[in-house]
């Protein structure tokens, strides 16, 4: 099995295929790296598409270590991948934590980016919520060393931002939430509480992402509420981004809505590589 090993000595289970020009996908809290099969077939007919599990995720390693699972860890292994397979440049496609990520890989590593994509990012980061959020991922957290996962899949896989999914496509649905109840427990536990429960909010960041210069794609389904507000924020300040809103569409918008996402991502990549996605005109702002 191919894996790539980090800073701290945290082995990352990878897959690859295709050639040509690379995307790395990081997945979400609820997925890992099976999670991204419809867009690996898709992208791999005309790019090299990495996927894999993050930390806490098998087959990737689980730290027994609960400071292991910082926002900070993704963001260095990510690059881990990176520098494993000997990519110097990415686009890079996440979806909710995964999303996160990629806005701090713009923040923190922009050169070796050709773009970033943020699905469904931002849960938690709004002011009201924020501290709600928080202690319902610790709480959470405590559920799954006492329950394990498949129970807690059960009401989380449940979640309001989840429904869409439910009732648009109960067959995926039901495939989604089978593989999280796969999850080891401890992983899910420590990334609640080391990643959910600490990073810190998108607007937080509001400084450092104003100065963000990487093509960016912003892609948010309109039944996901908490991200709603989130990804308008960063079209507002990032001048380089762009904003997809799915309709009728939830929080898993990759899996929701596969044949828009991938023509959505497919295209904003075109358009980077052909150098036909400008910074946006200031001329365009509201006065």
């Amino acid at each position: 099995m191919p894996y790539a090993t980090t800073a701290d000595n945290v082995r990352l289970y990878y897959e690859e295929a295709g050639s040509g020009t690379p995307i790395l996908f990081m997945h979400e809290f609820a997925g890992d790296y099976r999670n991204w099969e419809p867009q690996m077939r898709y992208f791999s007919r005309r790019h090299r598409c990495i996927t894999y599990s993050a930390r806490g995720y098998k087959p990737s390693d689980v730290p027994d270590d609960p400071k292991a699972y910082s926002y900070k860890h993704w963001v260095s292994d990510a690059i881990a991948i990176l520098d494993h397979l000997k990519i110097e440049k990415a686009h890079v496609v996440g979806l909710s934590m995964g999303g996160y990520n990629a806005v701090m890989l713009a923040l923190m590593h922009p050169q070796r980016l050709l773009s970033a994509i943020a699905a469904g990012a931002g849960s938690g980061s709004e002011r009201a919520r924020t501290e709600e959020f928080r202690n319902s991922a610790r709480a959470l957290a405590d559920d799954f060393e006492r329950k394990g996962s498949a129970a807690v899949v059960k009401v989380y896989g449940l979640s309001p931002a989840r429904i869409p999914f439910l009732v648009k496509d109960p067959r995926g649905f039901e495939e989604f939430n089978r593989m999280f109840s796969e999850h080891d427990a401890k992983g899910s536990a420590h990334t609640m509480r080391g990643f959910q429960a600490e990073r810190p909010s998108l607007y937080d960041f509001e400084a450092d992402i104003r100065k963000i210069a990487v093509p960016t794609l912003i892609v948010v389904g309109d039944e996901d509420e908490p991200c709603l507000e989130p990804s308008l924020f960063l079209k507002h300040w990032i001048a380089a981004s762009g904003l997809v809103v799915l309709p009728k569409t939830g929080h898993v918008v990759n899996q929701e809505e596969p044949a828009l996402f991938n023509q959505m991502v497919g295209d904003f990549i075109a358009r980077v590589e052909a150098g036909r996605w400008p910074q946006r005109d200031p001329r365009s702002y509201r006065k």
